[in-house]
């Protein structure tokens, strides 16, 4: 595998996690949001089998091909939308309210701490590749 293509490897599946953290973040506000809104059920992402389900949407086991006109070609599933499950252990409030905001609060900052993670990864790969760049150009 040459450098360049272990490179882009790493920079795509580093921005997969990337959007992925961003998804899971907007999942964790709107839950949030709706800490006060009767019947709201609280969502969250399995994050582990949604990054799995996007490499494995990039590198699939069986490629499909349409060999007519007439065939539809496959539109991959969206992982955040496939993985988004409703939160389960809580106690439901008297209005059929799941969203505990102490379990909120925790996880939205456990989420930042990851994308933050993610996005200096990000930032440190780059800043090495162009010290690589100037050192040997």
């Amino acid at each position: 595998m040459s450098f360049f293509k272990a490179l882009e490897d790493e920079y795509r599946f580093l921005s997969d996690a990337l959007n992925l953290r961003a998804g899971r973040q907007q999942l964790i506000a709107s839950n949030i949001a709706n800490a006060d809104t009767p019947g709201f059920k609280a969502k969250d992402l399995d994050f582990a089998t949604a990054l799995k389900a996007v490499e494995e949407q990039r590198n699939p086991a069986v490629n499909l091909n349409t060999t007519h006109a007439g065939h539809i070609a496959g539109k991959p599933a969206d992982p955040l939308a496939k993985n988004t499950r409703y939160r389960q252990g809580g106690q439901d409030n008297i209005d059929g309210n799941t969203v505990n905001m102490d379990t909120e609060r925790t996880q939205f900052t456990e989420n930042a701490l990851h994308y933050q993670f993610v996005a200096d990864r990000i930032s440190d790969e780059t800043q090495e590749f162009l010290q690589a760049i100037k050192t040997n150009g």
